[in-house]
């Protein structure tokens, strides 16, 4: 086992690592930028190092100075979170150059689920169920629109390095793809590097489901059930929930079969999310497997008892997983709260916390960095907490999430709070009628 453990992350992933470890009885080092320098994470850890200036790419992106931090305070190991270079195949490359642990997925992984045409091929050849589409990267336009007659619209143009719902367009006829195609590769290589570009058929009334996987050094791996992520705005997931109230037995057992088929096909090892697009007829389709810790992991440790961190930290260890599935027993939902005010446009409220108070009480869980007096900086992700409900049922978890969020004071910034009180007394939401384009159709 690990004796120190650098975190390669910042703000509630970062103290959540934190606490697994020192109940683990490993050491910690923090790293942080000086707009962090007050952070809870740098607070609590048994050593901290300052990595930067505030902007990402000078400091949580800055591989040279982590590596660095990782050897002068003689770490064997580091937990990079969700983010930032948590799917870096360089940054997992250089940690075993450097004789240090990485606690998430070999480089050889991260390429071959990273790039999505060519995980999707992989997928499609170990049996998993994958949406129709092209046959790797699109060689140009002529390529993509005899591409799309072969499937038939509507389609799905996405970028093979994309996420975080950039460079991706709907298609519905010719003109829209002919239209759409120059765009989203220019977005795709402004954003990400790469403009290489591949085509899906797109899923009508789609449902975001996803299986949380555990494999071990033997490739040998099990599924922890399904979470349903499909209240999203702008494919930036908002709200998650397990078990999914569009789930079936037959459905999650298939479900829950084709995850461990695509782990065990790339011999995966550690913790894992293999993601779904589920149709109006309950067919599913592959999407992308992470390769890390999501930020949703939470209500899948809630509804079967199960620490995920500690699992991944363990996985890393060279320790075997017990080859159990798991399934919920209990309903869990997770809200995002975001510095963000979502009756502006969703703009983002970077700023001083003026008073704080956290809900609390049986069956809540809140993981946060937050506190009063805490500075929100603008030169990262908006989120600041994530509230998380457990209870015997959905409609028990619905209503224990509305006192909580009643009961979550933010001041001095504006907060997704009121969107989602709104969104727990939404009809559709509580009868579980909703798909990703929910946001879309409903006004909350």
């Amino acid at each position: 086992m690990f004796k120190k453990i650098l975190i390669a992350n910042r703000g509630e992933i970062a103290l959540r690592v934190i606490r697994t470890c020192r109940e683990m009885g490993i050491s910690t080092v923090a790293v942080y930028s000086t707009a962090d320098r007050d952070s809870l994470h740098v607070r609590f850890a048994d050593e901290a190092v300052c990595i930067g200036p505030p902007q990402s790419a000078q400091s949580y992106l800055n591989i040279p100075n982590i590596i660095a931090a990782a050897e002068i305070t003689n770490a064997d190991a580091i937990h990079p979170g969700y983010g930032f270079l948590s799917e870096n195949a360089n940054f997992s490359r250089v940690c075993a150059e450097n004789a240090i642990k990485f606690i998430g997925a070999s480089p050889e992984m991260i390429d071959a689920m990273g790039d999505k045409a060519s995980a999707k091929s992989t997928m499609k050849a170990a049996g998993v169920p994958t949406i129709p589409g092209s046959e790797g990267i699109l060689a140009d336009f002529a390529e993509a629109k005899a591409c799309a007659k072969d499937i038939g619209y509507p389609v799905m143009l996405k970028a093979t390095a994309g996420g975080g719902g950039k460079g991706m367009k709907v298609c519905r006829d010719e003109k829209e793809l002919a239209e759409g195609w120059e765009s989203t590769r220019r977005e795709a290589g402004a954003a990400f590097g790469n403009d290489g570009m591949y085509m899906e058929k797109f899923v009508v009334e789609p449902r975001h489901i996803e299986i949380q996987v555990a494999a071990d050094y033997r490739g040998k791996a099990c599924h922890l059930s399904e979470r349903d992520c499909s209240i999203q705005r702008r494919h930036q997931k908002l709200v998650e929930e397990t078990p999914s109230p569009y789930m079936t037995d037959d459905l999650r057992e298939a479900m829950g079969k084709a995850a461990i088929k695509a782990a065990e096909a790339v011999k995966y090892e550690g913790v894992g999310t293999v993601e779904f697009l589920v149709d109006a007829d309950r067919n599913f389709y592959f999407m992308e497997m992470n390769t890390r810790i999501q930020v949703e992991h939470t209500i899948t440790e809630e509804v079967i008892d199960y620490d995920l961190i500690k699992e991944q930290i363990k996985l890393a260890a060279g320790e075997k997983i017990s080859g159990r599935n798991h399934y919920p027993k209990l309903h869990s939902i997770q809200c995002r709260i975001n510095a963000e005010d979502p009756d502006r446009n969703w703009s983002p409220s970077p700023g001083r916390i003026t008073d704080y108070h956290a809900p609390g009480g049986h069956g809540v869980r809140v993981d946060t960095h937050a506190y009063a007096g805490y500075m929100i900086p603008p030169f990262y992700d908006s989120m600041i907490s994530k509230l998380i409900v457990v209870a015997q049922t959905r409609e028990e978890a619905i209503t224990k999430m509305q006192r909580a969020l009643d009961e979550y004071i933010i001041e001095g910034v504006k907060t997704t709070i009121p969107f989602h009180q709104r969104l727990m007394r939404n009809k559709r939401f509580r009868d579980g009628d909703f798909t990703t384009k929910f946001l879309e159709e409903e006004k909350v």
